[in-house]
């Protein structure tokens, strides 16, 4: 099926080429998104008598595009979620997700905007794709934790396993104390038992002499 593109589309091609596509591409994402006309000749002759109006739109969008990536890209968003000890997320971190924690920032995203290459199912750092326009694209950096205390961890560059055995080495070296403790106590104990045993040894001897 062809189609005449009104803006830049990765992988397809600029604004005004005519270009050829899987129907169901068409009519699922390029037509009723506004990315392109079926390539009649009505519709080449209606682009060709707008096609300063769509450039001049095209290019206001993109400046606006480039002022907000100016400010969004390479930022850090905080994305709390539960997960197993081992770090798994009981679910995983959509592109829903993304543009909420963004917007609740204070920038503009839609979900459309977001790309995750790779399903986020995990703690840890994540990289992200906002494509704000079809020619400018920046990438964020989603911080999934389990609390803002662990996020702020992770954003220091510690991993979850690092954090794990930061935990269980302290867990160790408190029980090692406790022993000690213990062992100390039981010390003092003897001790103090020796002590006594002697004095009341010491008081016979006294009473025998006497």
């Amino acid at each position: 099926m062809e189609v005449i593109l009104l803006e830049r589309v990765a992988k397809l091609g600029q604004m005004g080429e005519v270009v050829d596509v899987k129907p169901g591409f068409a009519r699922n994402y390029l037509l009723p998104q506004g990315k392109a006309l079926t390539a009649s000749k009505a519709n080449i002759e209606q682009f060709e008598d707008q096609k300063a109006q769509l450039e001049a739109r095209n290019l206001e969008s993109k400046k606006e595009a480039e002022s907000l990536a100016d400010k969004l890209g390479g930022q850090q968003f905080v994305v709390i979620r539960a997960a197993s000890d081992g770090g798994n997320l009981y679910g995983s971190v959509t592109t829903r997700d993304a543009a909420d924690v963004a917007t609740e920032e204070g920038y503009s995203v839609d979900r459309k905007q977001v790309l995750i290459r790779e399903p986020i199912k995990n703690l840890g750092l994540h990289e992200v794709e906002i494509h704000l326009h079809p020619e400018v694209m920046v990438t964020i950096e989603l911080n999934v934790a389990r609390s803002p205390e662990e996020a702020e961890l992770q954003a220091s560059g510690k991993s979850i396993q690092e954090l794990a055995a930061e935990e269980e080495a302290a867990a160790e070296f408190e029980i090692a104390e406790l022993f000690d403790d213990i062992g100390a106590a039981t010390s003092e104990d003897d001790d103090l038992a020796e002590a006594v045993e002697e004095q009341s040894d010491d008081e016979e001897a006294a009473e025998d002499e006497e």
